[in-house]
């Protein structure tokens, strides 16, 4: 399970939310060094956004918008740091022309798994 060390760095500190955003994505951009599938890269998304949803919905002082805004930026960060690695080398050219949007899909979906993700962490 590709997410479980970048889980593991983020659950340890203590420190705040953005610290470990920056641990998840450290640790998942050295995971993801060799390579990585797109079913990976999601299972690395799905986890990131559970740990920031659960650390979200504890905060009081930030709004619905902004908590959104702050899980997506999480997600663009993550997409930023290992997308590139699950993308097969023969088909990089087509890559950097479809980046974009599929960067903006990416988010889109987070999104909506940012609503679903809700009900479950307040259980």
């Amino acid at each position: 399970m590709i997410a479980a060390a970048p889980v593991a760095a983020a659950s340890n500190l203590e420190d705040g939310l953005l610290a470990k955003i920056a641990a998840f994505i450290a640790t998942s951009r050295s995971a993801a060094a060799d390579g990585i599938t797109w079913a990976e890269f999601g299972e690395l998304m799905l986890a990131l956004l559970r740990l920031v949803v659960t650390a979200l919905d504890t905060v009081s002082t930030m709004t619905g918008a902004q908590k959104k805004a702050l899980a997506l930026e999480a997600v663009a960060s993550l997409f930023d740091a290992v997308a590139d690695k699950a993308v097969p080398l023969a088909v990089y050219p087509l890559w950097i022309l479809v980046r974009s949007p599929v960067r903006s899909l990416v988010i889109a979906i987070a999104a909506g798994a940012i609503e679903q993700l809700l009900p479950l962490v307040r259980v």
